[in-house]
């Protein structure tokens, strides 16, 4: 498994290729967020760790105000809709002169793992442990978690599963691949000892070094990032934030992937910890635009729910799920964390059905035009400030569209131009439309000095594209699919960054390989070609034109 990341207009597609198998969109990152002053100051914040219910921040700070170099520090809310309150440091009966950082709060809130220096342990750093005994109550003496865990090397950074049964850590002992490599220790209930240390291995980890690392409540997901230099090839910056996933407890890990630029930066971008539903991603970094040498971000995680692209969640959408049920697609595969859990089965139903029937807001769709104007020269962009102008005379159907309105194009002169929207060489995309009319050799969606998106063939007005590689071994890829018959077809074009596959009222019709399409920057043409050459006019209705960063699959 790896991903490919696709940005646009403030989110980061997450899009997994299984195998040789096409692209699909798993979920997607929204804009990071920064606490803001109230939590972050002037100095180094970092190491968040969120409670299950969300009401409680645990993190490390050097601020004034702990007894200590680093000191562990909480900020609270009343309800997750609220801000967070001033952070309060847990004191000096927890804290010491020394560094105290990296907690990792238990699922029931009850205990919470920590890293620190302080006198007493087995080597530089060791694991340590506090526990209350209702949320109300004090945190007790801190606890070595003692030789089997802790080693005369560093241990820090845990982060334990929601069962309480599963904690990993990262440790600089003998019998790794780093500097730091990340180890996990098991016991079997929550009373029993912890056992032995095991080494998570490669691929997870590498000559590198992975200091920091976060699961998720189900321990199948595993959020990983590096401390300093050397760093992990195809990042972005000082440190980023890598994921790695199984299936199941007794199943390999896969191939840690990056979660692409805007959660990773130039910057220092490390020490992960999920929020319980698996919908907020909360780290730290010393990105610019920060109160202090480094805050803490929160990211939001959005699972692709509209699976075929048209804009709603309903039965074709639940007919895909019920296709890979049982069966480990990523495509369909968002629950009970956006990203999955390997097997397709009832709790994607049980996310699905969350949104049925709505019009989704999908932060995979670069942009759409619903075409549903009256009057004016402006068709606006549902999803951003991409709104096209139209050129020429074409006319507003108000009602004459297959979802609502369309707009009539003349086939001699009219069009629609736009603004750039992406270019297609960048990682897997979409584009899809409603048309009717049309003859041979015309063109529904191009783009400027680029290639004609979607066009009907020239010699038999079947579905064609000219998206193709660069240099002199692309070629276009055409159906045998009419599309210029005078009823309505919904066509679309995929690449899945491996293949280019073309679709006809949701019926996949052409389909080759291409692993890489030729760049271009240029805005777009909506019923015209890409030089508006004549005779490349369309000729009769368009409607709902939709481009999407991820790999549709109707």
């Amino acid at each position: 498994m790896k991903i490919v990341f696709v940005k646009s207009w403030g989110v980061i597609s997450l899009l997994l290729i299984v195998s040789a198998g096409p692209a699909q969109a798993d979920f997607a990152f929204g804009e990071p967020s920064n606490l803001g002053a109230i939590v972050n100051g002037p100095s180094s914040d970092g190491s968040p760790s969120i409670s299950a219910d969300g009401l409680e921040l645990f993190f490390d700070s050097d601020r004034s105000g702990g007894p200590g170099q680093f000191d562990l520090w909480v900020t609270v809310r009343a309800t997750t809709e609220d801000h967070w309150g001033p952070p309060v440091s847990l004191g000096s009966a927890i804290n010491s002169p020394t560094f105290d950082g990296q907690p990792n709060l238990s699922a029931d809130g009850l205990s919470l793992f920590f890293a620190s220096d302080r006198p007493g342990g087995d080597g530089g750093f060791d694991l340590w442990i506090t526990t209350r005994v209702t949320k109300n109550d004090t945190w007790a003496k801190p606890v070595n978690l003692g030789p089997i865990v802790n080693s005369a090397s560093d241990e820090w950074s845990p982060s334990i599963t929601g069962d309480g049964l599963s904690l990993f850590f990262c440790s600089t002992r003998p019998g790794g691949f780093g500097v730091w490599d990340i180890w996990m220790t098991t016991r079997a209930s929550v009373s029993d000892p912890w056992g032995q240390p095991v080494n998570l291995g490669s691929p997870v980890n590498s000559p590198t070094g992975e200091a920091y690392a976060g699961t998720s409540a189900n321990g199948l997901s595993l959020f990983l990032s590096e401390y300093k230099q050397p760093f992990r090839a195809g990042g972005f910056g000082g440190g980023d934030i890598w994921l790695t996933r199984r299936s199941n407890n007794s199943d390999p890990w896969g191939r840690p992937v990056n979660l692409g630029p805007t959660v990773n930066t130039g910057a220092w971008d490390v020490s992960v910890d999920i929020s319980a539903d698996g919908l907020t991603l909360y780290f730290c970094s010393d990105r610019a635009g920060g109160s202090g040498a480094l805050d803490l971000y929160q990211v939001v995680i959005v699972p692709v729910v509209d699976f075929n692209g048209d804009g709603k969640v309903d039965i074709q959408d639940l007919l895909r799920l019920i296709e890979s049920w049982g069966q480990d697609d990523p495509s369909v595969d968002i629950g009970p964390m956006p990203w999955g859990d390997g097997k397709v089965d009832e709790k994607d139903l049980e996310v699905l059905m969350s949104y049925w029937g709505q019009e989704v807001n999908d932060p995979t769709l670069a942009a759409g035009w619903k075409l549903d104007e009256t009057q004016g020269i402006t068709a606006a962009d549902s999803v951003g400030s991409n709104h096209g102008t139209l050129v020429g005379d074409p006319i507003w159907q108000q009602t004459g569209g297959k979802i609502g309105g369309a707009v009539q194009f003349d086939g001699v002169d009219d069009y629609v131009t736009t603004k750039s929207v992406r270019d297609p060489s960048e990682g897997p995309f979409s584009v899809f439309a409603w048309v009717k009319g049309g003859t041979p050799g015309q063109v529904i969606l191009s783009q400027v000095n680029g290639a004609n998106w979607l066009m009907a063939g020239a010699s038999d007005g079947a579905l064609a594209t000219e998206l193709k590689s660069s240099g002199r071994t692309g070629k276009a890829l055409k159906s045998a699919a009419s599309i210029t018959d005078g009823a309505w077809h919904r066509v679309g074009f995929v690449w899945d960054a491996g293949n280019r596959i073309l679709y006809v009222d949701d019926i996949e019709v052409a389909k080759d390989t291409q692993t890489s399409l030729a760049a271009s920057a240029g805005g777009l043409y909506i019923g015209a070609g890409m030089n508006l050459a004549p005779g490349s006019f369309w000729s009769g209705l368009i409607d709902d034109v939709r481009v999407y960063n991820r790999a549709v699959q109707p």
